[in-house]
Formats: structure tokens, C-alpha cells, sequence
């Protein structure tokens, strides 16, 4: 694994994480609408993307467990955004779908 592929993996997380950021921001609706399960992926989203961007950042020897995890859960989170016309879900489906791309070549890299 060398540090250049894992450092592609940072930028793709923390924009995503700021895209399902806002887009759970805007799905926010009472429990049991067709936004909650919405809400949800993207708020599990962005934390594993937080968490993916950190280990990366520093190289931890982690980094590739994690980052195939997020790339698993990039790809729920862009198909559940993707359901939705909303441009916040739009957006943060295409964010989802770039992070899933960087990550999944990180971690076969790792391999």
C-alpha cells in the first residue's frame, strides 16, 4: 500500500461526509416517512466516512479494513439517496458514489 493511493481515499471521505451531512439535514422528518431510512444511511454515512478519512490521514494499519466498510456503506447510502429527487440527495448520491470509487481502490491496494 503506498501512502499516495491512501491519501486519494481523504478528500472523496470528507466531502462525502459533508454531503450526507446536509443531506440528513434536509431528510430530517418524523419517524416512519419515506425520508427516515434516508436520514439514516446518510448519518451512518458520513460517520464512517469521518472515520475512514482520520485513519487514513494517518496511515493507520486499519485503514484498509475501514475503508472497504466504507465503500460498502457509500454505495447503500447512494442507492438510498438515489430513490429520492430532492437535489440534496442528488448531490450527496454522486458524493457517495466518488468516495466508493476512492475507497474501493484503497483497499485493493491493501490487499
Amino acid at each position: 500500500m503506498t501512502d499516495a493511493i491512501c491519501k486519494q481515499c481523504v478528500d472523496p471521505c470528507v466531502a462525502c461526509a459533508r454531503e450526507c451531512e446536509a443531506c440528513a439535514t434536509q431528510c430530517c422528518a418524523p419517524a416512519g416517512s419515506e425520508m427516515a431510512e434516508c436520514l439514516r444511511t446518510c448519518l451512518d454515512c458520513a460517520a464512517v466516512c469521518w472515520l475512514c478519512a482520520s485513519l487514513c490521514s494517518r496511515g493507520s494499519r486499519f485503514h484498509d479494513d475501514v475503508c472497504r466498510l466504507c465503500a460498502t456503506i457509500c454505495r447503500a447510502c447512494a442507492d438510498e439517496c438515489s430513490k429520492h429527487e430532492a437535489q440534496a440527495c442528488q448531490s450527496c448520491a454522486e458524493a457517495c458514489r466518488r468516495c466508493a470509487e476512492a475507497c474501493e481502490a484503497c483497499a485493493a491496494t491493501a490487499a
